[in-house]
């Protein structure tokens, strides 16, 4: 059974509710703390990411293409669009020697405000402002890589494909036949698993000392090396996967409807979330919940989450008009 995770209020009326589930994994993988239902099986969408990128770093493309870090961290991203986003799509397709026109995913326009209006009145759409043009072009350098036909790259059936589904298997301590597929909006696969299972990848994505197979133990230090070196490459200015990412203990990555996973490496915990009506605005205050209730002790986080998810609703205009608290209680198991 769901639980209440944030309540929204306006005016000092109850406007919204926002259900979900929490689950929380130590380092044996055992379930330390939840909310809700921990076993809720959810899409991961673009929490995947990071996971996505495993088996393409593994397989070499970094050395090969002669990958930047930065380029590295854009292969995890939901990018909203921004101008060093674009140009290290831009530098990723001139190393690979793959057109962005070669990616399934849709033209788009910026999910960032100012980039967008600036795409409105210059060029217009282009697929690398999709959110997930990185994920696609790291797919894509492997699949080249591997001599693979690239208009085959997003089907499920193909080679890098099923190696991706085996090492989210393998990191989330779940047979790869457990796992549901669906489409993604980008048109790739995407996962369906048990937000304990997610919880367990990020924990490993947070202490690669937890993988046992050496190759992907490089990989995850590489990939998530990168994440924290260039967290805005990974979401964008002021988003929250960039603000978590900023501190060095902290390994996230947000998806669509409402998914949210995050690893801890002093802690040495997992956590998965998913609100079910799929809201994101929330994000930031769950996470702010979580941490309070853990005792997490990283101030300066603390404080920048705070400041930018503070719980106050404004009206387009500036004012204050109400107001979101969150009203969870995790279940600690010892």
């Amino acid at each position: 059974m769901e639980t209440v995770l944030v309540r929204e209020y306006r005016a000092d009326l109850l406007e919204c509710v926002h259900s979900g589930h929490i689950a929380i994994v130590g380092e044996n993988g055992n379930l330390k703390g939840y909310a809700g239902d921990p076993e809720f099986v959810s899409f991961t969408r673009s929490a995947a990411k990071p996971l996505q990128a495993i088996p393409g770093v593994r397989g070499g493309i970094v050395e090969h293409y002669g990958f930047t870090p930065a380029e590295v961290a854009l292969m995890t991203a939901s990018h909203r669009g921004e101008s060093y986003h674009v140009a290290a799509l831009e530098s990723i397709s001139s190393k690979i020697g793959i057109d962005e026109q070669q990616m399934i995913c849709a033209t788009s326009y910026p999910l960032d405000y100012s980039s967008r209006e600036n795409a409105i009145r210059g060029a217009g759409k282009r697929k690398f402002y999709h959110n997930c043009a990185g994920k696609h072009m790291g797919i894509l350098s492997y699949s080249k890589l591997k001599g693979l036909p690239l208009e085959e790259y997003s089907q499920p059936e193909q080679t890098v494909q099923r190696e991706i589904i085996d090492t989210i298997a393998y990191m989330a301590g779940v047979a790869p036949d457990s796992i549901g597929l669906g489409t993604d909006g980008c048109g790739l696969p995407v996962f369906a698993l048990p937000l304990t299972a997610l919880a367990t990848a990020y924990l490993k994505l947070a202490n690669p000392d937890l993988i046992a197979d050496e190759a992907t133990r490089k990989a995850v230090t590489t990939i998530t090396t990168a994440m924290n070196a260039y967290p805005e490459m990974v979401s964008g200015s002021g988003r929250l996967d960039s603000i978590l990412l900023e501190d060095d203990n902290i390994i996230a990555k947000g998806g669509f409807k409402g998914v949210y996973c995050f690893g801890l490496r002093r802690e040495r915990l997992g956590i998965a979330f998913k609100i079910l009506d799929g809201s994101e605005e929330e994000w930031g205050l769950i996470v702010q919940g979580i941490f309070n209730q853990i005792g997490y002790s990283q101030k300066n986080t603390m404080e920048k989450l705070r400041n930018a998810f503070s719980g106050v609703i404004y009206n387009d205009g500036g004012t204050r008009v109400g107001h979101a608290d969150t009203e969870f209680k995790l279940n600690f198991i010892k």
